[in-house]
C-alpha cells in the first residue's frame, strides 16, 4: 500500500524487465500524467531504460507518449510526458449494506461507467452475488472493442481472509463464514476468482493513493455504514494484524451494558455512531436507514440527540489518535454527511480526550474521492496483478467481457 513501489531486481534479465515495466506503469497509473524525465529521476534509471519501457507500454495499449506539459524538471528540451491508455479496465464492485455499486474503472483511476442497485431481500450471499453480475453487465455494455478486462476486485463490509475471499464475520449482512469471493466466482464463470476486501481497508487505500491522503503515510479511513469500520496505514503500509482482522474498530467496547450490537455484544461503538444511530437522532424511520444520506441532507441545525452522536464520535476519535497517532482520520460513509452538520462538537470532543502530542498532528478531513472511495480502493486491488506484470497479466486478460457475462 505504500505510495511508490522499487524497482527489484529478478531473478533475470527478462524478470527485471518485467518488474520495471510493471513500475512504469504503476506511475503512470497513479499519476495519470507524468514524465518520462520524472520517471528517471523517481526509477534511478537511465533515459534510454525508461524510454523502451514507455514504448513497450504503448505497444500493449496501456500507454501513451504527449507532449510536454508543466515545469521543466531540468535545463534543455522539455521532456516527453506519458498518459495511461483505456486498454486496460478492472471491474469493480462496493457491496455496502443498504445498496450495492459497480463501475468499470480504467487505468489512472477514471471510472468509465457505473450502475448501482438494491441489496436483495435477505441478503443470501447468493442473491447478492447475482445482483452484482447483473449490474457488471450493463457497465461492459458499452466497453471500447478490444479493452481487456484484467481483474474484478469487491469491497465488502466484514471480516475478509484476504488469502481466499472468505468472508468470515459480516454482522450487519447476517453473514458467518461466506466463501463470497467463491460463489462470484461461479458466476463470474471465465473471467474466474475476484479478490475481495475489507471495505474500511479499500477506502483507506484509494485515500492514501488517491484522495485526501496523498502523501501521507500514517492515515485513518473510518467507513461509517450501517457498520462502522476502520482502514489503517501506517508508515505507508496497510496494518493488517495476525490474520489480517485489524482494523474492527467499530466492536471496539464503547458503553458498559450498552445496547446490543448485530457482533453479539453489547457496547460496541457502532452502536452509538453507526447508521441506526445516526437514523434514531434525526427521526428517520428504521426502515429508511438507507436514505440516511438524503435525511442528513436536510438537516441544516444538529438536534441535541446528533450532538450526543457527535460527542461518541469525538471521544472514539481520540482513543484511535492515542493509540496510532495518525496524520489524517478521513470520514467516509454516512460520516461523511454527518460530520459538516457536528464538526465543533467532534473537534472538541476530540481536543478534550486526545493527548496533546499527536492531536496537534492529526487532521479530520472528508474523503477526497467522495462516496466513491470503497469503489475506488476495489478497482486498485483488482489492478495489482497487472501492476505488478503487465505483459504476463494481458497475456490471460479477457477482451469480450459482455459475452463472458452473458454465458
Amino acid at each position: 500500500m505504500a505510495t511508490a513501489r522499487r524497482v527489484g531486481v529478478g531473478t533475470n534479465q527478462e524478470d527485471v524487465r518485467r518488474h520495471n515495466l510493471g513500475t512504469v506503469l504503476g506511475h503512470v497509473h497513479r499519476a495519470g500524467r507524468v514524465s518520462r524525465a520524472e520517471l528517471t529521476a523517481t526509477m534511478g534509471l537511465n533515459r534510454s531504460t525508461i524510454a523502451g519501457l514507455v514504448t513497450e507500454l504503448e505497444s500493449l495499449g496501456l500507454a501513451e507518449q504527449a507532449k510536454p506539459s508543466g515545469a521543466r524538471v531540468s535545463a534543455g528540451r522539455p521532456s516527453v510526458d506519458v498518459i495511461v491508455r483505456t486498454g486496460a479496465y478492472v471491474l469493480a464492485a462496493d457491496v455496502r449494506v443498504d445498496g450495492l455499486t459497480v463501475a468499470r474503472i480504467g487505468l489512472g483511476g477514471v471510472v468509465q461507467s457505473r450502475a448501482t442497485g438494491p441489496v436483495p431481500a435477505g441478503r443470501a450471499p447468493e442473491a447478492i452475488a447475482a445482483s452484482v453480475i447483473d449490474l457488471m453487465r450493463l457497465v461492459v455494455k458499452d466497453v471500447e472493442p478490444g479493452a481487456a478486462l484484467v481483474g474484478v476486485g469487491v469491497g465488502v463490509p466484514g471480516i475478509v481472509r484476504a488469502s481466499d475471499g472468505h468472508v468470515r464475520l459480516a454482522p450487519n449482512l447476517g453473514w458467518h463464514d461466506v466463501p463470497f469471493a467463491q460463489i462470484l466466482a461461479d458466476q463470474l464463470g471465465e473471467l474466474g476468482m475476484p479478490v475481495l476486501g475489507n471495505d474500511a481497508d479499500l477506502g483507506a487505500l484509494s485515500e492514501h493513493l488517491r484522495g485526501a491522503g496523498v502523501g501521507v503515510e500514517d492515515l485513518i479511513y473510518l467507513s461509517g455504514e450501517v457498520g462502522v469500520g476502520a482502514g489503517v496505514i501506517v508508515s505507508g503500509h496497510k496494518l493488517e494484524g495476525a490474520g489480517g482482522y485489524a482494523g474492527e474498530i467499530g466492536h471496539m467496547p464503547f458503553v458498559p451494558e450498552g445496547k446490543p450490537c448485530h457482533c453479539g455484544a453489547r457496547g460496541c461503538w457502532e452502536t452509538e455512531i453507526g447508521a441506526e444511530a445516526i437514523a434514531l437522532a434525526i427521526g428517520c424511520p428504521p426502515e429508511r436507514v438507507g436514505a440516511l444520506g438524503e435525511y442528513l441532507e436536510a438537516v441544516h441545525e444538529a438536534p441535541d440527540d446528533l450532538q450526543v452522536v457527535a460527542g461518541h464520535l469525538g471521544r472514539g476519535l481520540a482513543g484511535m489518535v492515542n493509540m496510532l497517532n495518525p496524520r489524517v482520520i478521513v470520514l467516509g460513509g454516512y460520516l461523511r454527511s454527518l460530520f459538516p452538520l457536528v464538526h465543533d462538537v467532534v473537534e472538541k470532543e476530540l481536543a478534550s480526550h486526545a493527548l496533546a502530542a499527536p492531536r496537534d498532528l492529526v487532521r479530520v478531513t472528508l474523503p477526497g474521492l467522495g462516496g466513491d472511495s470503497v469503489l475506488h480502493g476495489a478497482a486498485e486491488l483488482a489492478f495489482e496483478p497487472l501492476l505488478a506484470d503487465p505483459v504476463g497479466r494481458l497475456a490471460t486478460a479477457c477482451h469480450d467481457a459482455a459475452a463472458a457475462l452473458s454465458a
